[in-house]
């Protein structure tokens, strides 16, 4: 199985269980996606991966991802949850199948995993379950995405990120949970990383 793939589904089993105790008036606590709650980042992921599953996928555009969350703000929370984990799932095959295509979506529904550990206050937000497959696939976005060339030691490990475009490399000095911050666009403590020869938003790679 794809990592992607392997991480939405490590993903589905850990946030089942996250989310079992949590009460009902704690999924309208305001997520670090702007204007979203708890509640509406479940939706997105749950419409995301229901398009990813059956194919049926548009721009992801932040008017299109709106578009989703709203036509599900009448939802019961119970459906919102059904469609969400049967969601991570489906799209699983579906990410499997596709050679890379669509590793970016296992990538990001993960990294909104933890916009949702975090917003609940819940431990290890960016570094949950599956951060061993996480940390390889943004190295390989970062390549896919044109980055500029990084040499990144994460937690110790040394990582070339990017594509080497004859510039001189900048370096990057962090930790797991914060590389995947810093990439997502998610705010990192600027104590957490040392960053040379670069600016934190040429790291992003989702928005």
């Amino acid at each position: 199985m794809r990592p992607a793939a392997e991480l939405l589904l490590i993903e589905s089993a850990a946030l089942r269980i996250a989310l079992a105790p949590v009460p009902p008036d704690d999924f309208d606590r305001p997520t670090v996606c702007v204007g979203w709650s708890v509640r509406d980042v479940i939706a997105h992921c749950a419409a995301a991966l229901t398009r990813t599953a059956s194919g049926d996928l548009h721009d992801f555009s932040p008017e299109a991802n709106q578009s989703d969350v709203d036509a599900r703000k009448s939802w019961q929370l119970e459906e919102l949850l059904e469609e969400l984990h049967r969601g991570y799932q489906d799209a699983a095959v579906a990410i499997d199948r596709s050679g890379g295509a669509l590793d970016g979506v296992g990538l990001g529904e993960w990294i909104h995993g933890g916009d949702i550990r975090e917003a609940l206050g819940l431990p290890g937000a960016y570094v949950s379950e599956g951060s061993d497959l996480a940390v390889p696939l943004l190295v390989e976005r970062s390549a896919s995405r044109s980055m500029r060339s990084v040499v990144a030691t994460i937690d110790g490990e040394v990582h070339s990120l990017g594509r080497d475009d004859g510039t001189p490399a900048a370096t990057l000095v962090t930790d797991v949970e914060t590389f995947v911050r810093l990439c997502g666009g998610r705010s990192p403590n600027g104590a957490g990383f040392t960053l040379e020869g670069a600016a934190p938003d040429d790291l992003v790679l989702f928005s």
